[in-house]
């Protein structure tokens, strides 16, 4: 692997990626801009005012404006990054936050993302469509979403604990994210996803997945001495496979068989 490819990000497998790739790329051309700007000016006055041209110091300084229209250009530039692009992919992101319609073969899919020292959870609701009764008191380290045994709705929610979950390509995904313990990072670098998990708040983020494949799902904010093995898998497959896979879990107990 070339030390190109290190520099470069991780493809990208969702549809709304690009626009971030893109913002990405727009920040990082200003900073190059800046970089190779303040570089040349830097030589330039260490050249112009050395020493055997300058033997006097002069104590005015600088007489002209360059420096200013520089520094109000360069504020221009990123007025135009934050309301040009920032704000406006940022709004796009709230205003077409996907809604369920009634189908459910169309209807957005909803995870519960929980971490955990050191893991990733996700819990599906059962093949009914219905959550099951959660309650903080049940919860632990077998049934992190507190889902309560007795409830008959948690019987076929499915939950996947520190294993892969399952996502069908070109569907509507929806993240809600929490945490367990301290403050997680749920990252999913190819897909554009980056949002803490925090204890107490439950946060939703939503993607759309375009391209088959496993995936990882990584912790970007230190969360204690073994943050660096906090990493977890997702795979991205057919709407057939999910839908297999979806119903076998449910099927074989769901969400009862962690509370054993």
């Amino acid at each position: 692997m070339s030390l190109w490819n290190y520099l470069l990000p991780p493809s990208n497998a969702s549809a709304q990626g690009r626009a971030i790739d893109d913002l990405l790329v727009y920040i990082h051309l200003l900073m190059l801009v800046l970089f190779v700007g303040w570089l040349a000016y830097f030589l330039y006055t260490v050249f112009r005012f050395r020493q055997s041209s300058n033997p006097k110091a002069d104590h005015v300084g600088a007489r002209g404006h360059v420096s200013t229209y520089a520094e109000i250009g360069v504020a221009v530039v990123e007025v135009v990054l934050l309301l040009g692009f920032a704000v406006p992919l940022w709004a796009k992101a709230v205003d077409e936050f996907p809604i369920k319609k009634g189908d459910p073969k169309t209807d957005p899919i909803e995870i519960q993302i929980m971490g955990q020292q050191f893991a990733w959870n996700a819990h599906y609701a059962g093949l009914d469509g219905k959550w099951g009764k959660q309650d903080i008191k049940d919860a632990s380290a077998n049934n992190p979403f507190g889902l309560v045994p007795s409830d008959a709705d948690a019987k076929d929610d499915v939950t996947c604990l520190r294993e892969p979950f399952l996502i069908p390509v070109n569907r509507d995904i929806i993240c809600r994210i929490s945490s367990m313990d301290v403050i997680h990072s749920f990252k999913l670098p190819r897909m554009r996803v980056t949002q803490d998990a925090i204890p107490g708040l439950t946060i939703p983020v939503h993607f759309t997945p375009v391209e088959k494949g496993d995936y990882m799902v990584i912790c970007a904010q230190l969360c204690g001495n073994l943050h660096s093995t906090m990493k977890g898998e997702y795979k991205v497959v057919s709407q057939e496979e999910f839908e297999t896979w979806y119903s076998a879990k449910s099927k074989a107990g769901g969400a009862g068989a962690s509370f054993e």
